[in-house]
């Protein structure tokens, strides 16, 4: 074996990477462990104590913080931690309104109404609808009268074409959705979210967001679809500011001494200095310190939790820091401080030109933010300058190539702008700052050097390209109104979570000890080597997974189970074609070497097939079917690398050391010898058989009225409701409808009769903010009338928009995986036959699977519906039978050249694809007994929310195996009977 050096260096510095990746967990689960200990019970104790340590190096070889390694920990994925998954679409409708300054138009906004209806029934760009409805509407009038002013002159010229106009909206509408994308991370950011994933749908005008751990529901609708308002104000001084910060102090002093009569008299002639004590000098943990901090905080309310910027002057003393930053508050104290300016006695002493705001984000490596205070200059109490000033920003550098932000203001804007820079840099020895305000909160508060006249300036700092690219998008977001909207959301709470956790674990353990027996049992000694290198496949595929940052699911976890029970196939391979070699009579070396030699063909086909669909599972999926896709795609290759090349290395060592290796024992080693199946001259049979279960999918289809939808494809919200004892989902139907305006939902158990899921499609289409507190309260009401205790475990809404994307990306999907599936047999085997009869069997697989699905519904205790996991567990199935069909059709190929007749046809040839087909159905049968074992005990103990998405892979299963010896092969003969 060749480069045995480089395969162990390779896999020693793989398992580095995975031990440093894995670490992480371990260190939190330290930290996490001693807070529990420490708070004994108390969760306010125990997220004190790990606010606390959210600085403190945990990790001592590297130095790293306990937020650091929290960052770098495995991401659990909703399905295991609850949380919400949210889907925002920026509406281009009234981004284009805007843009043409709300036009009257009749036809104008019939065409915007008319793209908008496309869209929701499966169109895909906005702009390019609303250009061809327009155009219809107005054939002879030219959009540029709606969009060319003097503001956007340099983009789009008086006159342009329609087609100059379509470009100029669609980047536009691009840089509106970069922007909306900007302002919601920043948003989520402020928020809290432990490990948040947010993506762009890339040709889509929508985000997607997972935010694990979140709850409330109603909060988050209004994080993100408050209104992004831009403001530009002047900044308080620290100097300027600290005697009104003293007055809060003793005036809360006096009052909370009043309100607590047991408590001791207040200290209010504290020092000035000792009022200036930082952050950092009052660490967390100790008693003595608790019962000190307690004590400041009845004689210094706000200066116990609030830390004055200082720093040491030339006499020793300390002097208040200059700049625009008042006040230093750790992230779990903000909300108390925010408390202490709300209280009536407080509001009436801050002077009405105060407004005290928060920055953006905590201090980077430290969970503390800044505090400013803004200057109200105007009598109405509005900034200085608004959002509507700027009319471009872009990310620059300055002279000496340093990152920096260049804003453009418009006429008008750059007027206020003089002024007010004019006022900030007034005073050489006093230059002020100007924060740069987003939805009340600042973003950035740069200082002021001199006066700007031409509207035209920059802001620099210690900014990266990526800061700079982000805050241009942040200075233009106030140009261009684009709101955003939920259309589609998913709420799982943290019970269900917690279910779908333990379940989850049980079967991968149970499924993995499955592989290992069986493999032990059935090849002895190489069975134990198989074993080793799944064990090392499962701990590299952890690994890169938490190394990529990748999010763990439930699917994902199937996905890591069925990639181990795929990767048995290529060992399973090896060893029959070892067995084979040894029946010859070789030795045990030279048959280990052809072993793997005659196999690599076949697992590296098989494999390639199965890495293609993973990645366009990846491509067309979204949320559980990626993650489904990522741990397939990973999982392929890592087992690709310790099934042939580690088990290879395993193998030479132990023949290097005289080491005798078994491959099966006396009941497996002849297992599947001498069985001549006819299989080509029964093909008939097979195809009558398939075409019986089409024909009775056909007639139940129409029976039932088509088929299942699941709300990823028809739109609307599901519920899964736990009641406190057993439902009748008839019931609990009728009493529903009233409150559904007598818009009868679907209601089905959900695992048990005391868990329903439900499902409406009341107020879907409505855009209203307000229409899921309304379907939210009719659903409770209806309930309430069971007189049953319950709870609402989990919520999932899909619009209809979201429903009809998904919808096509699902066609797209399939058509797509069997162009690719057929482009590479015809590449591979050079025949054309060979790729028609692969893909026949694809569509023969996935009619099949639809027809079962048609036939048990209503039969089976759970749900058969179609949804997002179906597409997913149909693709899987197309792979099952592309791996079965390569290995196949790899036999027959190396039968038909070892006869030397490259015309052989007729009967002979019949003789040779029947040997070669028996020959290859030892390996056929043992890995799909091996994988279907594996979906049976995942479907046993996975839980009610795979079920479905288990038993379409379980009949797959059998399908595929089906598929590969009895209808692809025998369409290839069929195909293939002239020369």
């Amino acid at each position: 074996m060749q480069g045995k050096g480089f395969i162990k260096f390779l896999a020693i510095l793989l398992g580095i990477v995975c031990v440093y990746s894995l670490s992480f967990n371990l260190v939190t689960s330290n930290v996490e462990k001693n807070a529990k200990a420490y708070a004994k019970g108390d969760p306010l104790k125990e997220k004190a104590y790990l606010d606390s340590m959210a600085t403190v190096p945990v990790y001592p070889i590297f130095g790293f913080n306990y937020q650091f390694c929290k960052s770098k920990e495995i991401n659990l994925g909703l399905d295991l931690k609850g949380g919400m998954n949210v889907t925002m679409e920026i509406s281009l409708g009234e981004l284009v309104k805007s843009l043409a300054n709300n036009p009257a138009d009749a036809n104008f906004n019939k065409a915007l109404s008319n793209a908008q209806t496309r869209l929701n029934a499966g169109g895909k760009d906005f702009i390019d609808l609303f250009i061809n409805e327009y155009e219809k509407l107005s054939p002879n009038s030219k959009l540029a009268d709606y969009f060319a002013n003097q503001d956007n002159a340099k983009d789009l010229k008086v006159g342009a074409t329609n087609s100059d106009v379509k470009k100029y909206l669609s980047k536009e509408a691009n840089s509106a959705i970069d922007r909306s994308f900007i302002i919601i991370r920043s948003r989520i950011d402020g928020f809290g979210v432990v490990s948040p994933n947010m993506q762009k749908q890339e040709g889509t005008n929508r985000i997607m967001i997972e935010m694990p751990g979140v709850q409330d529901k109603d909060r988050i609708h209004k994080l993100l679809q408050g209104s992004a308002e831009l403001q530009f104000w002047q900044v308080y001084q620290n100097e300027e500011v600290y005697s009104v910060m003293e007055n809060i102090n003793n005036t809360l002093a006096a009052t909370l001494k009043d309100n607590s009569p047991t408590t001791a008299v207040a200290d209010t002639a504290v020092k000035k200095e000792s009022k200036l004590a930082g952050l950092s000098k009052q660490p967390a943990g100790k008693d003595s310190l608790e019962i000190k901090n307690q004590e400041m905080s009845k004689t210094n309310p706000l200066f116990s939790v609030l830390s004055i910027p200082t720093y040491q002057g030339e006499n020793g003393q300390s002097a208040l820091r200059p700049g625009p930053v008042i006040g230093w508050v750790a992230q779990k104290d903000t909300a108390k401080v925010n408390a202490y300016f709300a209280r009536p006695e407080i509001a009436s002493i801050i002077p009405p030109t105060f407004k005290f705001m928060w920055g953006v984000k905590p201090i980077e490596g430290a969970k503390v933010f800044e505090l400013y205070a803004i200057k109200v200059t105007s009598a109405d109490g509005k900034p200085d300058l608004g959002g509507e000033a700027i009319s471009d920003a872009r990310a620059d550098y300055d002279q000496k190539g340093r990152p920096e932000v260049t804003m453009y203001m418009t006429g008008e804007g750059a007027a206020k702008w003089k002024k007010v820079t004019a006022e900030a840099s007034s005073d050489p020895n006093n230059k002020k700052a100007i924060a740069i305000v987003l939805d009340n909160t600042v973003y950035s508060a740069p200082t002021v050097q001199n006066e700007i006249p031409n509207g035209i300036s920059s802001i620099s700092g210690s900014f990266t390209v990526n800061d700079t690219q982000d805050l241009a998008n942040i200075l233009k977001a106030g140009k261009l109104p684009a709101p955003a909207r939920i259309v589609g959301e998913y709420v799982v709470g943290p019970t269900l979570g917690q279910a779908a956790i333990d379940n989850g674990l049980l079967s991968f353990v149970l499924a993995f000890v499955v592989i290992l027996i069986f493999m032990a049992l059935y090849y002895n000694k190489a069975g134990w080597i198989a074993n080793l290198a799944l064990v090392i496949n499962l701990f590299f595929i952890m690994g890169i997974l938490v190394s990529l940052g990748a999010v763990l699911t439930l699917p994902g976890i199937a996905g890591i189970i069925l990639v181990i029970g795929l990767s048995v196939d290529a060992n399973i391979l090896i060893f029959e074609r070892v067995r084979e070699e040894l029946l010859l009579g070789k030795s045990n070396a030279l048959a280990i070497k052809e072993g793997f030699k005659h196999a690599m063909p076949s697992i590296i086909d098989s494999n390639v097939t199965i890495l293609i669909l993973g990645i366009i599972l990846y491509v067309f999926g979204s949320g559980p079917v990626q993650g489904f896709a990522t741990t397939l795609c990973i999982g392929i290759i890592s087992s690709l690398f310790c099934a042939v090349l580690i088990s290879r290395i395993v193998f030479e060592y132990l023949l290097e050391k005289n080491k005798k290796i078994t491959f099966g024992n006396k009941y497996t080693l002849h297992a599947f010898k001498n069985i001549a199946f006819d299989f080509v001259g029964h093909r008939k049979v097979y195809y009558s058989i398939s075409t019986i279960i089409i024909l009775l999918g056909i007639i139940f289809y129409f029976k039932n009225d088509g088929l299942k939808l699941g709300i990823d494809f028809k739109g609307g919200r599901t519920y899964i409701v736990h009641f406190d004892k057993s439902m009748d989902t008839e019931d609990v139907k009728s009493k529903l409808t009233p409150f559904f305006d007598n818009e009868t939902p679907e209601v089905k158990t959900a695992g048990n009769d005391t868990e329903l899921k439900i499902t409406t499609t009341y107020h879907i289409t409505d855009q209203n903010a307000q229409s899921d507190k309304l379907v939210e309260d009719a659903l409770k009401g209806g309930l309430a009338t069971t007189g049953i205790k319950y709870t609402i475990e989990s919520n999932q809404k899909v619009g209809p928009i979201i429903a009809s994307d998904l919808v096509y990306s699902a066609y797209g999907a399939i058509l797509f995986s069997c162009l690719a599936m057929f482009t590479y047999i015809i590449i591979r085997f050079k025949k054309l036959n060979y790729g028609l009869g692969a893909v026949i069997a694809l569509f023969h697989d996935v009619l099949l699977v639809l027809s079962f699905y048609t036939i048990l519904d209503g039969v089976l205790p759970f749900s058969l519906e179609i949804g997002q996991d179906f597409i997913a567990a149909i693709l899987t199935v197309m792979s099952y039978t592309m791996t079965e069909t390569v290995v196949v059709f790899d036999r027959i190929r190396e039968k038909l050249a070892e006869t030397n007749k490259p015309d052989i046809h007729g009967e002979e040839r019949n003789t040779v694809i029947n040997f070669a087909l028996n020959s290859t159905l030892s390996r056929t049968i043992l890995t799909s007994l091996t994988v279907f074992f594996v979906l049976l005990v995942i479907f046993i103990f996975g839980g009610d929310s795979i079920r479905g998405f288990i038993f379409a892979l379980l009949i797959g299963r059998v399908i595929g195996t089906y598929s590969s010896l009895c209808i692809s092969t025998p369409i290839v003969v069929d195909l293939g009977k002239s020369k």
